[in-house]
């Protein structure tokens, strides 16, 4: 065999042909993303701290906070992460119809949640409480409203593979990216728990 017929014969190959996305790597990528939201919300928890007593003679947490509305909304976020939880033991299951049940339920105590934050910022609004009153009302906007702002991507998040989970089924790639959801939605959770505690209870009960 000549060697111009060992050239037409041994053709390059442009495309891999074996598996390309290393294993585990999604998961790592998303762990390093919420790391780096962890850095952002520490970042509005430690200004909420310098400044969440600047009242500029203003009205102050007490004056403003139902705690009462706050725990609904906080129960309303707890209920979600429990029935988050209940789909993915379903998708252990390989049901897609009830991983689809309570990633549903999940989405309507997510919206309930985000319902009332907004009923919560128009009262404040109304009551002239808004985030250019004080240093405190800004610093507050700022970190509800961002924790709101993800609570509301989430829930677009969610949406969208509930579409893909009803149309390819639980097939490896949304069985990966429900586990990133998952832990998205479970960090919003715990994300949740310090605001409740640290701009709620001491806001309203220091």
């Amino acid at each position: 065999m000549s060697e111009t017929q060992v050239q037409e014969t041994e053709k390059p190959q442009f495309y891999i042909t074996e598996e390309h996305h290393p294993e585990h790597s999604t998961m790592l990528g998303f762990w390093l993303y919420l790391m780096s939201d962890c850095l952002i919300f520490a970042v509005l928890f430690a200004t909420h701290g310098v400044v969440g007593r600047n009242y500029a003679a203003g009205p102050s947490p007490a004056d403003l906070f139902d705690l009462s509305l706050v725990a609904f909304n906080t129960a309303m976020l707890l209920l979600s992460s429990i029935t988050y939880g209940f789909a993915m033991l379903q998708m252990e299951r390989n049901a897609k119809m009830e991983t689809l049940f309570w990633l549903g339920v999940t989405g309507v105590f997510g919206a309930t949640f985000l319902a009332v934050e907004l009923y919560e910022f128009y009262h404040l609004l109304h009551e002239g409480a808004g985030p250019t009153r004080s240093a405190f009302l800004s610093s507050f906007f700022t970190l509800v409203g961002t924790h709101g702002l993800h609570v509301t991507f989430g829930i677009i998040w969610l949406i969208t593979l509930m579409v893909q989970v009803r149309k390819h089924g639980l097939i490896p790639e949304n069985r990966r990216r429900l586990m990133c959801l998952s832990m998205f939605w479970h960090f919003l959770d715990v994300i949740w728990i310090g605001v409740f505690s640290f701009v709620y209870l001491l806001g309203a009960l220091g």
